[in-house]
Formats: C-alpha cells, structure tokens, sequence
C-alpha cells in the first residue's frame, strides 16, 4: 500500500510540475505592446539571472509593407519582453533600436522597397560567463546585391536596466550561427563564405568557411578560432 503511495504521489509530482513549467512559459502570452504583425519566433531568455518563473521572451515578426512587381515586401522587427505579473513589457525593438534592422523604405516612383530583409532567432546561451543568457539573432539586409549578414548578441545591462547589443559579426552574402555547448561556457559556430581582401561578392575565396567565437572573461574579447568573418564594435556604449 506504502508502495502504491509512493508511486501516486510522485506522479502528482510529476504533473503539479509540468502545469508550473507551463504556466511559467504560456502558450500565448500578453505583450505590452504587441509585437508588429505576425509572429514568426519566440525565444524564452534567462537575461536577468532569475529563476525559471522570470524568463524573458523574444519575438521575431514582420510586417507587410508594400507589394509590388508580383512580390510582397517585408518590415521584419526584434522585440525583446521583460516579465511582469500579468504578461510581459516591451524593453527593447528593432528597428528602433540600432541592432539588427535599418527600416524599411519605399524606392521613389517604383514599387519597390528596400533593404529585403531575413532573419531568425538562433537561440540563447550563457556566452559572457554563468547566471544570465544572451539572444542570438541571424540576419541579412540586402538591396541590389547579395547584402550584408549579420549575427548580433542581445544582453541585459543591469546597471542600465536595458538592453544592449555586446556582439555584432558582419559578413558579406551570408552568415549562420550555432552554438556550441561547452564545459567552459557557450560558444558560437559561425559559417559563411570567406572573402579575402579585395574580393567580390560573386567569387568567395573559400565559400563555406567555419570559425569558432567565444568570450575570454579575462580580457573582456571575443575571439575567432580563424579570422574569417569581421567582428564590429557594437554600436553606442554596450558592454563590455
């Protein structure tokens, strides 16, 4: 009977804390303000170092801004939700913000309208040292050519309470991130093309390039296993 017990109450366990998990990451949650358009992604994120019941939560949406010459062009938008008791409040979006989308705008006498943009949440992972997580995002912006890819990291500045991008690697056409869980902390795996100095847009000098980027907490720097792809100072006064 003790036994039998045993083995309903640990299934109670097991099911008071699947509805906890599930109240603490809703299926659809409240955003003050709502997120523009349609929701394509969204990305819980420990940014503040809190328990699980705090986790922030990242939104990647678009917007329709035009159509023309038989296509449909897009406004994409990074939103970045902190907790709060009935929901989540807006800290941060993009455009607006400077990372990672410029705005979209409409060429002058022609229905067409510029940068074409993609974009996707790659994940969260603790890059900067133990307790808190940063967002990583893929993007790309493009006009006449290929364009400009990006992979930025979001953080949370707690002396600022915002915020802030504190990693942002450019490559031209294309670049992919992934991240690599390791004993040290987390990593990012980019591949891209590689251009040698000179190169055009059309001919990489190697067209998959791998490189590993992580953070040395000692220096405050990220470095790159190979120097394939450029890292940028992040814009305004981010950390590090």
């Amino acid at each position: 009977m003790k036994r039998w017990l045993g083995v309903v109450f640990a299934a109670m366990l097991i099911v008071v804390g699947t509805a906890v998990v599930r109240a603490q990451n809703p299926a659809h949650p409240v955003f003050r303000p709502a997120p523009p358009g349609v929701v394509l992604q969204m990305q819980a994120v420990d940014m503040g170092g809190t328990a699980m019941h705090a986790l922030w939560q990242a939104v990647l949406s678009r917007k329709v801004v035009g159509v023309g010459h038989g296509r449909t062009f897009y406004q994409e938008y990074l939103s970045i939700y902190a907790p709060e008791r009935a929901g989540y409040r807006l800290r941060y979006r993009s455009p607006g913000g400077k990372m990672p989308f410029d705005t979209v705008a409409k060429v002058n006498g022609v229905p067409l309208w510029f940068p074409v943009q993609n974009a996707k949440i790659v994940g969260a992972g603790t890059f900067m040292g133990p307790g808190r997580q940063q967002l990583v995002v893929e993007s790309q912006q493009a006009a006449a050519d290929c364009g400009t890819a990006h992979v930025d990291l979001f953080a949370y500045d707690a002396q600022r309470h915002a915020i802030v991008p504190v990693l942002a690697v450019e490559n031209g056409c294309d670049l992919q991130a992934g991240i690599v869980r390791t004993k040290g902390g987390d990593a990012l795996r980019l591949t891209g093309p590689y251009y040698a100095e000179g190169a055009a847009l059309c001919c990489p000098t190697k067209p998959k390039a791998v490189a590993l980027l992580h953070f040395v907490n000692a220096t405050g720097r990220w470095v790159q296993s190979r120097p394939y792809f450029t890292i940028l100072k992040p814009p305004g006064d981010a950390l590090p």
